[in-house]
């Protein structure tokens, strides 16, 4: 999902236990949180319209989001008399994707967990220094949010960790200033969003749906693909309009959970450029139809494939015929909860 411009549940009980330290001498702290551990989930473009390049620089979108069961953590740990500043990262051995990409994860001020810490850090009445611990089960530039779902998870955190007391509908317009995907991984479930994708509305959908995700061994830059569509609509004599809202039969298809009803209707405009920008994708979509998907798709702006079943057997034994194929699959559902305090 393109970046904006710039860029609640209930807490979870925690240990007020305290010993001889800051905590004891420091009343406001004495029945905070030392840690605090979030799960924000990533996401899928089941239905996504691009407008034309604007004079900003961005694009308008009409985008149905679905939070999925693949999920990013994040534990937060204070840092007790350290100045606000002190924000640290480090990634978490429990990962799960390829060290390689892990390796070249900023662990510095241009990591968006980073810049949500110090955005409620601005607000916070007594905030200290924090350190970040990132679980990364979302595909890094794979068009699924996972940046996004770090800083949302960030921000609950953090919320909690120095008891700022904000709401969510709070939280997601700070989120908002990270990118347009923060604020749905705070939402989770399933939204329409339109402006350049942060004007989100919840979305009807009762009835989890069941897909199977093939990542890629490599990311997509999110602007280098939207400038690549851009590139591909002028040489094609293709003007775009502006789009105003997701097909009426997605929406359907959402509420009445019916995986036969939305295959028709998935759609993603970045489809094109992804694939130009990596032509190995297409075989890669090819063979999902021939192991019977229901349809398939580019998530947002690549390269992560989505392939939509009939049921959660059928997620199942479709990702198990990718992986004898060769390919890392994983059989998710949808739409679940948005970020969500869990220890």
């Amino acid at each position: 999902m393109e970046p904006t411009k710039n860029g609640s549940e209930s807490r979870a009980a925690w240990d007020s236990s305290t010993s001889g330290d800051f905590f004891d001498a420091a009343p406001l702290w004495s029945h905070s949180p030392r840690h605090v551990k979030v799960s924000a989930p990533g996401k899928i473009n089941a239905y996504f319209r691009v407008g034309p390049l604007r004079e900003d620089g961005y694009h308008s979108v009409a985008s149905t989001y679905l939070a999925v069961s693949r999920h990013e953590e994040v534990l937060a740990t204070a840092k007790p008399g350290s100045p606000v500043t002190d924000v640290s990262v480090s990634i978490s051995p429990a990962s799960t994707l390829d060290p390689a990409a892990l390796a070249k994860i900023p662990l510095d001020g241009r990591n968006l967990a980073v810049k949500a810490a110090l955005l409620i850090a601005e607000i916070a009445d007594n905030p200290c220094g924090v350190h970040l611990e990132i679980t990364k089960h979302v595909p890094i530039a794979g068009g699924m949010g996972g940046g996004s779902a770090d800083a949302a998870a960030t921000l609950v955190a953090c919320d909690a960790l120095w008891r700022t007391g904000l709401s969510r509908e709070e939280l997601s317009q700070i989120g908002a200033e990270l990118g347009a995907d923060v604020p749905f991984a705070l939402l989770g479930g399933a939204a329409v969003g339109l402006g350049v994708g942060d004007k989100l509305t919840e979305a009807l959908a009762p009835t989890p749906l069941h897909w199977v995700l093939v990542p890629a061994s490599h990311g997509l830059s999110t602007p280098v693909v939207y400038g690549k569509l851009d590139e591909l609509r002028v040489a094609g004599g293709v003007e775009a309009e502006e789009p105003r809202q997701v097909a009426p039969g997605v929406l359907a298809a959402l509420r009445a959970g019916d995986a036969q009803a939305l295959a028709p209707y998935l759609h993603n405009d970045l489809q094109s450029a992804a694939l130009a920008l990596a032509p190995e994708l297409a075989d890669v979509l090819v063979l999902g139809n021939e192991l019977g998907a229901l349809a398939s798709l580019v998530s947002g702006s690549g390269p992560t494939l989505a392939f939509l079943a009939s049921s959660g057997e059928h997620a199942v034994e479709l990702a198990a015929d990718f992986s004898a194929r060769g390919h890392e699959a994983w059989a998710v559902a949808g739409p679940v909860h948005g970020a969500a305090i869990i220890a």
